[in-house]
């Protein structure tokens, strides 16, 4: 299976998230982890509508998945695949993302990384 075909939105679950982000968020870095937890402060929003959400899925998965195109354990390059995901997410659903969104992950990032 290509990467193209794979269901990355499979990939989703609350506990995967919460324990990759956790494990990994030192190791991806900052700006990884912010747009990962924005993603996912917008996806749990009832305002946001559905096509928004499959976007969000697809990306979140992407990150939660240890198969993907740069293996994380890489050194320096690990993540860079997986931020390219999460902005093109952040970019497709821009306009559903509220101040709230960006409040809440800025604030869960200052309490990981100080």
């Amino acid at each position: 299976m290509s990467d193209l075909d794979r269901d990355y939105g499979k990939e989703f679950s609350e506990e995967s998230f919460w324990r990759k982000t956790r494990r990994f968020a030192l190791v991806a870095g900052k700006e990884v982890v912010s747009k990962a937890l924005m993603l996912y402060y917008v996806f749990h929003d009832k305002d946001t509508p559905t096509w928004a959400k499959a976007a969000i899925l697809a990306a979140l998965g992407y990150f939660i998945t240890p198969l993907d195109a740069i293996p994380d354990f890489t050194p320096l390059v690990g993540f860079t695949d997986d931020l390219g995901a999460l902005l093109t997410a952040t970019a497709t659903i821009a306009a559903n993302i509220k101040p709230e969104h960006k409040e809440m992950a800025d604030r869960k990032v200052r309490e990981w990384f100080g």
